[in-house]
């Protein structure tokens, strides 16, 4: 079996987790995401079934969309409701909705976020998160050297939209379309901050990612239950990519690139960027539509390399 399963996630287990719970069912080793989920975050979770595993590196998205709930009075050393209350606790009035849509326009664009520290970042080649928990534990035993853990440095990410969808009480709902590397814990801690209050993840939902939504996803549970079958939801090998651009190969060149070695535009039927500046990748394709290999630019202008073979 070969191909893009789409499993809409629960909260709890790991992404790790998830791909173990789905080997066990398709009985297939070769298994990996492409791009992980917080244990507390539900929903699109993208898995490369087989051969499709060495496809994981192009299938990274730039865009992603949730749906988040925050909740403002107080802020946590996770960013979300996993982890530890920290500061002083907000007992005000919590900010009207203008407010809170003026706050956000801080976080629309592109800017400077501050990842979290319980995050996979690496700190001095370290995680993050490994660092922060024995900060905890520090804290805990009330460790006279215990010092605040180092944060990891500030990444450019990009926010497409934020649209407030409303609130209750003291939590709001928003949707979310951001860039790759964007922290919706972030997100919450930060705009609690902003509006002074503190504030926080209470929960998480990836409606979209990878160019696949809810809507192609399989429940977890209904997978491994044998209520659907992975192969009526698999998206085939073939049709993997389909945003990464298509170059058909001769024949004669179809060896040329199992061997690993340099195609042209001789060598190809169709899709040659002729005259253009190659860059990659692209899908390199047998005469009868095989999906052969992805090919990157050459060493040799005008050349395409076949980076991975995949038969």
């Amino acid at each position: 079996m070969d191909g893009l399963l789409v499993i809409d996630k629960p909260a709890g287990p790991t992404s790790h987790d998830v791909v173990a719970r789905v080997r066990r069912v398709l009985r297939e080793k070769r298994i990996g995401h492409t791009g992980t989920l917080d244990p507390m975050a539900s929903g699109v979770l993208p898995l490369v079934v087989g051969r499709a595993t060495r496809l994981a590196r192009f299938m990274a998205a730039d865009e992603k969309r949730y749906l988040a709930e925050v909740r403002f009075g107080f802020a946590t050393d996770t960013g979300d409701a996993m982890g530890t209350a920290i500061g002083t606790q907000w007992t005000g009035h919590l900010p009207a909705t203008s407010e809170i849509e003026g706050a956000l326009d801080r976080f629309r664009g592109t800017f400077l976020q501050q990842p979290p520290a319980f995050s996979a970042k690496k700190v001095d080649g370290q995680r993050s998160y490994q660092l922060a928990r024995r900060r905890r534990t520090e804290a805990a035993d009330s460790a006279p050297t215990a010092a605040a853990a180092p944060l990891p440095s500030p990444a450019e990410v990009t926010a497409y939209r934020i649209d407030l969808l409303g609130g209750e009480d003291d939590r709001v709902t928003l949707d979310v379309s951001c860039s790759s590397g964007f922290y919706v814990r972030s997100l919450a801690h930060d705009l609690g901050e902003a509006l002074g209050i503190g504030g926080h993840l209470t929960s998480l939902r990836r409606t979209a990612t990878s160019g696949v939504t809810l809507a192609d996803a399989v429940p977890l549970e209904a997978l491994e239950q044998g209520i659907i079958a992975a192969s009526d939801r698999l998206v085939a090998f073939n049709a993997l990519l389909p945003n990464v651009p298509a170059v058909v190969l001769t024949g004669a060149s179809v060896d040329r690139v199992r061997q690993g070695r340099d195609v042209g535009p001789s060598d190809c039927v169709s899709g040659f960027p002729f005259g253009q500046s190659v860059t990659g990748p692209f899908r390199l394709m047998t005469p009868s539509g095989d999906l052969l290999a992805i090919g990157e630019p050459a060493t040799v202008p005008g050349f395409l390399h076949p980076a991975v073979v995949l038969v």
